[in-house]
């Protein structure tokens, strides 16, 4: 008699087991000999050592398939638990399940797109500490957050920590209304647009209410010790060399950590000198450290935005030799 138990987070328990538990009837006629139990995303299964590895294999098949489509009816249901043959099987599973760092909402994936977001997988899965550096709209933050919520839902971290310097990109919001966390949240904005892609919203919620997910400005790093965590900081152009030491020294026990940076756009004030530059000279050769360059050819955004960059980079290159 063997016993497993399958957590079902990453998914819609309802969708899973169906309207008044009807899918969850089907797996039951399908595996006779198994006691088959559900608890709130759990659950159990209780049998010979053969049948209750075939039906977990089942069951994975069925969550990989509603972590990408978000529902399944039951025929559908019905003909995953059912396909045996390696034709039926193909068709539900993902062909290329290896690029896929997270199943979002809606059955929406988020994967590594362009060669070098492949490289910045590749090196976090093989270093502690990246630096990830390059123009806007290379997917440098985007594919940072879906690495760390990677890591989250494969229980390899305990939390994540994301975190941007305060420093105003050409406009003030000291004028604004409210408390500190209002007038700071528009700095982390789009650390927010990044994970609202990737976890639903009220799963979204409870991390942040628990503090699984922790969003918060560069200063409130300093005097920490992030241990089993995956840190990220995001517009380390903004940061200063002080800032920057004093983020990368909080790495604890079984943490990594991203840095992502343009040193193209630098808001900080004339009289102080971004510490990023320096730190991926002094850094450069140190094991466990991984530094990717990305460019114009790995822009995400409107086919308009490759255009706008390399726009500007023939204008300034144009300043430098006047």
């Amino acid at each position: 008699m063997t016993e497993t138990i399958i957590n079902l987070e990453t998914v819609n328990p309802i969708e899973f087991f169906g309207v008044n538990n009807g899918k969850l009837d089907i797996l039951k006629k399908k595996f006779p000999l198994l006691k088959i139990l559900s608890r709130g995303t759990q659950i159990k299964l209780s049998g010979s050592p053969e049948q209750v590895e075939t039906a977990k294999e089942k069951i994975d098949l069925l969550v990989q398939y509603l972590e990408r489509n978000g529902h399944v009816s039951e025929n559908y249901f019905e003909q995953i638990l059912g396909g045996d043959d390696a034709e039926t099987v193909d068709h539900f599973v993902d062909r290329h399940p290896n690029d896929i760092l997270v199943f979002g909402p809606n059955g929406k994936t988020v994967r590594a797109r362009t060669i070098n977001q492949k490289k910045m997988v590749g090196a976090a899965d093989k270093n502690d500490i990246v630096f990830a550096i390059g123009p806007a709209g290379t997917g440098k933050t985007y594919t940072a957050v879906a690495l760390a919520v990677r890591a989250l839902k494969n229980k390899m971290v305990k939390k994540i920590i994301l975190t941007r310097p305060a420093v105003e990109a050409g406009e003030s919001l000291g004028f604004l209304p409210g408390d500190l966390k209002e007038k700071i949240d528009p700095y982390l904005r789009p650390l927010y647009d990044a994970l609202d892609d990737m976890i639903p919203a009220d799963k979204l919620g409870y991390y942040m209410s628990t503090r699984t997910i922790e969003i918060a400005p560069l200063a409130y790093m300093r005097g920490r010790t992030l241990d089993n965590a995956f840190i990220i900081l995001d517009e380390a152009q903004n940061a200063t060399d002080l800032q920057i030491k004093m983020f990368l020294t909080r790495i604890g026990a079984n943490a990594k950590a991203i840095i992502t940076g343009d040193l193209t756009q630098i808001d900080l004030p004339k009289n102080q000198k971004s510490g990023l530059a320096k730190a991926l000279y002094i850094l450069k050769n140190i094991d466990g450290i991984a530094h990717i360059e990305l460019d114009e050819e790995d822009v995400v955004r409107h086919r308009l935005v490759k255009a706008i960059i390399k726009a500007y980079e023939r204008d300034k290159k144009e300043e430098e030799t006047k």
